[in-house]
């Protein structure tokens, strides 16, 4: 039989914070009940996901994920960003609830991905659907490429990100000329990332002047526009 669909059911503390975030990212509300149990059904055009409240549930410590697969990773993850920039003036990047940048994952062929840590603490793994852009990035090349392409499997799949700072700390503390200095912004930007989720503000600060000290070609500058602008939001979480 065809045509199944899987609804994923994920805990939280307050279906009203939920609803709150969800609405942000541009969902609404299609069923939602307090008797007799707290349940909320959202949805976002065919991207369903439907939680249920828990008493005394912490989010720091919650295991609930699933997958999103989708033919464009970074049109949703642009949306959902327009909608963090316009209800709270910037990307939440460290903290609960977050959101991760998309970035091609060694661990997932090398498509890429990016993931909302709602309120609920539950990670909501979005990845490029390889059944229908089926185009992986290419293989990392170089040292810090191939850094980063670990480190991100640390902290965006694992969420390891002490163990990702590691990786990338090593990496950058012997920077050559011959290194690409594209690897090296998306690396820095990254670890500034990193450093926020880990509440290391001064390390995030060092890390976006080294990105500001990087000379780009007009060329270099395009293909390192998503670190960039993942540069720019934080500074806008640190402002």
């Amino acid at each position: 039989m065809a045509n199944e669909v899987t609804v994923p059911l994920l805990p939280c503390a307050s279906i009203d914070d939920i609803v709150a975030f969800y609405e942000v990212l541009g969902f609404r509300t299609t069923h939602r009940q307090r008797k007799p149990n707290p349940y909320v059904a959202l949805r976002r055009e065919d991207l369903h996901l439907h939680f249920f409240e828990m008493p005394g549930f912490d989010p720091e410590q919650s295991y609930g994920s699933c997958l999103v697969l989708t033919s464009d990773t970074g049109e949703l993850y642009q949306a959902f960003a327009a909608g963090m920039r316009a209800a709270y003036g910037k990307v939440l990047i460290s903290g609960t609830p977050r959101m991760t940048r998309p970035r091609a994952r060694k661990n997932h062929d090398g498509l890429s991905g990016f993931s909302v840590i709602d309120p609920g603490g539950n990670w909501i793994r979005v990845v490029q659907n390889a059944a229908v852009s089926p185009t992986p990035s290419p293989v990392p090349v170089g040292r810090l490429a191939k850094a980063l392409a670990n480190a991100v499997v640390q902290g965006d799949s694992r969420g390891d990100f002490q163990q990702a700072a590691r990786i990338l700390d090593s990496a950058l503390a012997r920077v050559e000329t011959s290194d690409d200095p594209v690897a090296l912004v998306e690396a820095l930007a990254y670890r500034a990332e990193v450093a926020m989720v880990l509440n290391e503000p001064a390390t995030a600060a060092t890390m976006l002047a080294r990105v500001d000290r990087v000379a780009l070609s007009t060329e270099e500058t395009e293909r390192a526009t998503g670190a960039l602008q993942s540069s720019a939001d934080i500074a806008a979480a640190l402002a």
